[in-house]
């Protein structure tokens, strides 16, 4: 049985199909055709029969009379599959000689202009079989006797149907030759076609997991490039991918380790001790490393969800969201942690600001955006959180700001300016995550006040 999943045996059984298709239309036309040709030339025999007849036509003692030659109806003689009959009316339509009742021409049954005669040509049925017949006139005129002779010559249709028939197996046997070639044609141009796709499964197959070499294009056919070149994007975009998680894996195992070890370091010296001071020094000391780990495995698992998010994003998982109020919510949610710090928080969203995007990824990049902007200004300072149309948020704050020549580098993962920095090095690479899973544009800029802006612009 035919596999349908298989691209050879689908272009043969269409091609099949489409060839069964022109050999039945071809077959029918051919049919046509011979019959056609075949009454073409059967008819100029029958009408030189009848000429034949008619030119035995005699008159005496006022009577009309037919001399049929045998040669009239000789002509047929070669063809035993049909059988000849032929009548001679005289002026007044009586018998005068030939078989009786052979049937008359149709009424509206037009004369022919294919040749110079009063002939008509018609089919009809006689003696139980279809038959074809030429109806000729022939003038009469004597002096007694003046008016049209009819003679009529009719033939069976068994040599027509013949001829048509043998005319039709010729074209359906060429055809179904041409047909079979074609076949055979399809069948190895297919198979050559698909060689050079086999070379690439088991040249794919024989690859070790970790190797992602782009894929040769020198043993394919041109149309097959843009398939290559297409899963070569593929395996580079994956190789990065992987690259990425493997640094990101290293960094963070990196991250991990320093503070863990500091951590057991303390925990193991406080153990030495036998004050009760020093122990409580240790156990506040372990707790403030605690703090640190858990703010960092936060940060791991918020990049984790960014790129689960953008994953839901790209699969048409995008929500339309207000962003004016979800900076609204979000000040009011971080505003006792400023008042807290001596810092101003203050929010300029006056207008709903709509756009399309993940809930939870919007307000972790707020949440950082923000947290970052009040951990780097000082006692009495303001931050700023600015919403305005079409789609553009922005965050000011009095604090120090970036060196333009290091605001690139600030949006890698665990770059800190300030190694003593208490921060992970990750709350502005989750941002950039984020902006990139919106397809937002993050830049960086001075502030009013000699601080840093950080624009997002959600509008492109």
């Amino acid at each position: 049985m035919r596999d349908v999943s298989s691209l050879r045996w689908r272009l043969l059984w269409n091609l099949a199909m489409l060839m069964v298709f022109l050999m039945l239309a071809s077959g029918m036309s051919a049919y046509w055709n011979g019959r056609e040709a075949a009454d073409t030339a059967y008819d100029r025999t029958l009408l030189a029969s009848a000429r034949t007849i008619a030119a035995g036509l005699s008159q005496r003692d006022g009577t009309l009379s037919a001399d049929v030659p045998y040669v009239a109806l000789d002509t047929f003689a070669y063809d035993s599959a049909g059988r000849i009959y032929y009548q001679v009316n005289d002026i007044d339509h009586k018998l005068i000689s030939g078989y009786e009742n052979l049937p008359a021409p149709p009424k509206g049954t037009p004369r022919t202009d294919d040749y110079p005669a009063l002939a008509t040509f018609y089919s009809g049925r006689y003696l139980g079989q279809d038959v074809r017949v030429v109806s000729l006139l022939k003038a009469v005129s004597e002096p007694n006797m003046i008016g049209m002779a009819e003679i009529r010559v009719a033939e069976t249709e068994e040599a027509r149907v013949s001829m048509a028939r043998s005319l039709m197996a010729d074209t359906l046997l060429r055809l179904g030759m041409l047909g079979i070639g074609a076949l055979l044609l399809v069948w190895i141009t297919v198979s050559a076609a698909l060689r050079p796709l086999e070379r690439l499964r088991d040249e794919v197959e024989e690859r070790q997991p970790d190797d992602l070499r782009p894929l040769p294009l020198v043993e394919v056919q041109r149309e097959l490039w843009p398939l290559v070149q297409a899963l070569n994007h593929f395996t580079e975009r994956l190789r990065v991918q992987f690259e990425r998680q493997a640094q990101f894996i290293a960094d963070a195992a990196h991250e991990l380790r320093t503070p863990l070890a500091a951590l057991k370091a303390r925990v193991e010296l406080g153990l030495r001790a036998e004050q009760p001071e020093v122990w409580r020094t240790t156990l506040q000391q372990a707790v403030q490393g605690t703090d640190k780990l858990t703010h960092l495995a936060n940060q791991l698992l918020s990049l984790a969800r960014v790129e689960n998010g953008a994953r839901a994003i790209a699969e048409g998982g995008a929500q339309r969201l207000d962003l004016s109020q979800l900076a609204r919510e979000l000040g009011m949610a971080m505003a006792p942690l400023a008042h807290g710090r001596g810092v101003a928080l203050a929010l300029e969203a006056d207008e709903p600001v709509w756009l399309r995007g993940e809930p939870t990824l919007l307000n972790e990049l707020l949440s950082n955006l923000v947290d970052n902007a009040l951990a780097h200004t000082p006692a009495g300072g303001n931050v700023i959180l600015r919403v305005q149309a079409p789609g553009i948020l922005e965050v000011e704050d009095d604090g120090p700001g970036i060196p333009a020549d290091e605001r690139d580098r600030v949006f890698e993962r665990f770059y800190r300016r300030n190694m003593q920095s208490a921060g992970t090095g990750l709350g502005l690479a989750i941002v950039g995550e984020i902006c990139r899973a919106h397809m937002a544009r993050i830049s960086l800029h001075d502030g009013a006040r000699g601080g840093l802006k950080v624009r997002v612009d959600f509008a492109l």
